[in-house]
């Protein structure tokens, strides 16, 4: 058999006219002879408008039965996705992750995929059908309904790719691929034909949101080749692939990204010894607070230093408690600053030449747009800024780096 998984975000399965236009291109690839599995999310905001639904029945819902309840979504997806199949003259069948053999493991609203059992999939695809694959959700050991995450959908695409061997599969989505900025902010940004999974994941790192970050940590892993592309056009998209075909050596940006869903978090006033680093990372890591972009200065002659880091808006207070009882016995200090936004840069090659990190900060002291905090890789430079200036640096930056003129990458 010849496989094709294809993915069909919440958007592009929004209303009944989007279903059957992304019934119409599943149809299209079995008549082509394809064996078609295709990944359906909840349609529109259904996700949303159930969590919001869970929170006014229990402002802190327990997470075993909010994954009962947000899994139902995208069960709506997948019933409502084969019945317009079948409409068009094409057998097909609706699973959800549990009867797909998706199998998880780890935290309820947060599971990791352990295994896709695919002999149900593989005899129902045998048999001719389209099949479409409730994203978002797998089963525990327990037999429980589990959900993978915001995103999930994505995960869960890459991952039947992976266990059905198809080494590539279809993201469709409102977007019409991966820009080297995005289009709603810089109107010169230009759509990427590939880019590597290396770059696409410091992307989703730096806030670009057109997939879920763990979908490409996959993809790297096994090797699978992701086309994201519009539901609503015909356009080829950008092609995410696990290996680049750069010369060696050979330095550039591919892309940039804004993000302003994070606030600033300062531990001040910290003893300069062992292992206080450890304690202040580990009293978050506790909590599952994520963070990123973690800068400790250099100790001062009082033999105090400070932390500063990044961490989700929606994780603040939650980081604040966790710190508090540490931050008394240490004699630290606090402090959460919103209104900021990060800006990254996102290539390869940047360890090696100082020139792009340079060209950035030239460009930022230009435009009189103050920085707070740097971070660097050979593949990201990322760098914190008053939110007000945020559009403004990513605009100069995109503008300094010539990404608005296509560029050979080999």
């Amino acid at each position: 058999m010849r496989i094709l998984v294809m993915k069909f975000g919440g958007t592009s399965v929004a209303d009944p006219e989007k279903i059957q236009r992304a019934a119409d291109r599943a149809v299209a690839a079995r008549r082509r002879g394809r064996s078609v599995a295709v990944v359906v999310s909840a349609p529109g905001e259904m996700t949303d408008e159930l969590l919001t639904l869970a929170r006014r029945v229990a402002p802190e819902p327990d997470h075993r039965e909010l994954d009962q309840l947000l899994a139902t979504g995208e069960q709506v997806g997948i019933s409502l996705f084969a019945m317009a199949c079948r409409a068009r003259g094409v057998p097909a069948v609706s699973l959800t992750g549990a009867q797909a053999g998706i199998e998880t493991g780890g935290a309820h609203t947060r599971a990791q995929i352990v295994r896709i059992r695919t002999g149900k999939l593989l005899r129902e695809l045998k048999a001719g059908r389209i099949v479409a694959v409730a994203g978002f959700q797998g089963v525990t050991e327990d037999q429980d309904v589990a959900t993978l995450g915001r995103g999930g959908s994505d995960l869960t695409a890459v991952a039947l790719a992976t266990a059905l061997r198809t080494r590539e599969c279809e993201i469709y989505s409102d977007v019409k691929g991966v820009y080297t900025a995005d289009p709603r902010l810089v109107s010169e940004a230009r759509r990427l034909d590939r880019i590597t999974g290396e770059e696409m994941l410091e992307l989703a790192g730096a806030g670009a949101q057109v997939m879920q970050p763990r979908s490409i940590e996959v993809a790297e892993r096994f090797g699978v080749s992701i086309h994201v592309r519009s539901a609503f056009h015909p356009q080829p998209g950008t092609w995410i692939v696990p290996k680049g075909d750069t010369m060696l050596e050979k330095a550039f940006v591919s892309a940039l990204a804004l993000d302003k869903s994070e606030v600033r978090l300062n531990v001040t006033d910290v003893p300069d010894r062992p292992g206080v680093a450890a304690s202040v990372l580990s009293a978050l890591a506790e909590r599952h607070i994520p963070v990123d972009m973690i800068v400790q200065s250099a100790p001062s002659r009082a033999g105090v230093n400070a932390i500063s880091l990044m961490t989700p808006r929606s994780f603040a207070a939650k980081a604040r408690e966790a710190l508090a009882p540490l931050a008394r016995r240490l004699g630290a200090a606090v402090d959460i600053r919103d209104g900021v936004a990060k800006v990254s840069a996102v290539g390869t090659g940047f360890r090696h030449h100082p020139g792009i990190a340079a060209r950035m900060f030239d460009t930022l002291a230009e435009h009189k747009i103050n920085i707070h905090m740097i971070v660097a890789s050979d593949l990201r430079i990322s760098t914190v800024v008053d939110a007000a200036h945020g559009e403004t640096a990513l605009r100069a930056l995109h503008k300094a780096y010539g990404l608005a003129r296509k560029k050979r990458r080999a």
